[in-house]
């Protein structure tokens, strides 16, 4: 996909999720480059518990992940969605390397800066490591992971990046994923657990205010790429945790009334004062939501790994 189709994307959803009542702004789109480097702030604050937790899963499970993907000891593409840093990542692949696994590992993000630092870090502490970087929007690439018809193919959706999708769209990804694997093929996903919202909403509402700057980034994103005239400064960054929902929301609410102007769009959105676009959802699962997940979408769950606390787990399934 090239530089025009992805800003007509851009431009068509964020037309859209502004015009809609309640406004919104797809998750994705937080993920520039200046929204990536904000994030891995995130990840390493200690309220963040998500990166912590899959951090331990992947090195105290590398071994048995392994053996789950490749108990035949054949070719396999190792394709990651959402690649970003690479953290966890690298300890399944540090494993793969040592008992000199046939493989590729195949990192896909949105984000052409982080793509290009994961690609250069991978190549400096794993020498022997064959890589092939994909940049772009893992549902418009889908349909290409077809790399290598005879190997099977472990693709790695971590991060908890799918509680960002409403259940319709998470069984709608996990379908349109199948539709394009072979049957023994492996999906390990990252999923967050239902806990006390206490620990939920800190790592959403974190003292840094590295959430709000975050989220404050997407105004600023619109402004350089669709000639917006947005002032960040008249948005405040509220989080909230819905304990029936399961969900943690992410909200921009305008503190006064005001009208942005979109270059690009010729187009114009008035917000009322205290009026809020939706920036985030973050869905945390029960195992039996996971495991019905599974089977609701032509996968066979194997194994669920967690942390210690088990307040995370990375789910492990077979396409049948």
């Amino acid at each position: 996909m090239d530089t025009l189709q992805v800003k007509t994307i851009f431009s068509e959803d964020i037309r859209t999720g502004l015009s809609s009542f309640p406004r919104y702004i797809p998750s994705k789109y937080f993920y520039d480059d200046e929204g990536s480097r904000i994030f891995q702030k995130i990840m390493r604050m200690p309220e963040y518990y998500l990166t912590d937790c899959e951090y331990e899963i992947f090195r105290d499970n590398a071994r048995d992940f392994y053996e789950l993907i490749n108990p035949d000891n054949r070719r396999f593409d190792l394709i990651e969605l959402g690649a970003g840093d690479g953290l966890k990542t690298s300890l399944l692949i540090s494993h793969c390397l040592e008992v000199q696994a046939r493989f590729k590992y195949v990192p896909i993000d949105i984000s052409v800066d982080a793509l290009l630092n994961l690609v250069k870090k991978l190549r400096l502490s794993f020498p022997g490591l064959v890589v092939s970087e994909i940049a772009g929007d893992y549902f418009e690439v889908l349909n290409d992971l077809n790399f290598c018809d005879d190997c099977r193919k472990v693709n790695l959706f971590l991060g908890s990046n799918i509680g960002n999708y409403s259940h319709g769209e998470s069984v709608g990804f996990f379908r349109q994923l199948s539709s394009v694997l072979n049957p023994g093929d492996i999906v390990i996903t990252g999923f967050d657990l239902v806990k006390s919202p206490d620990i939920i909403l800190d790592a959403y509402n974190d003292p840094h205010g590295y959430t709000r700057d975050f989220n404050l980034n997407l105004l600023s994103r619109m402004n350089y790429e669709l000639g917006a005239d947005f002032n960040p400064s008249n948005f405040i960054h509220t989080p909230v945790y819905d304990p029936a929902e399961q969900t943690a929301k992410s909200f921009l609410v305008s503190t006064r009334n005001q009208d942005v102007h979109f270059e690009a769009l010729d187009f114009t959105a008035h917000f009322n004062k205290w009026e809020s676009i939706r920036t985030e959802i973050s869905r945390k699962f029960t195992f039996d939501e996971i495991d019905s997940l599974a089977e609701k979408t032509g996968f066979r769950p194997l194994k669920n790994f967690t942390d210690k606390k088990e307040w995370y787990v990375n789910a492990l399934w077979k396409k049948i």
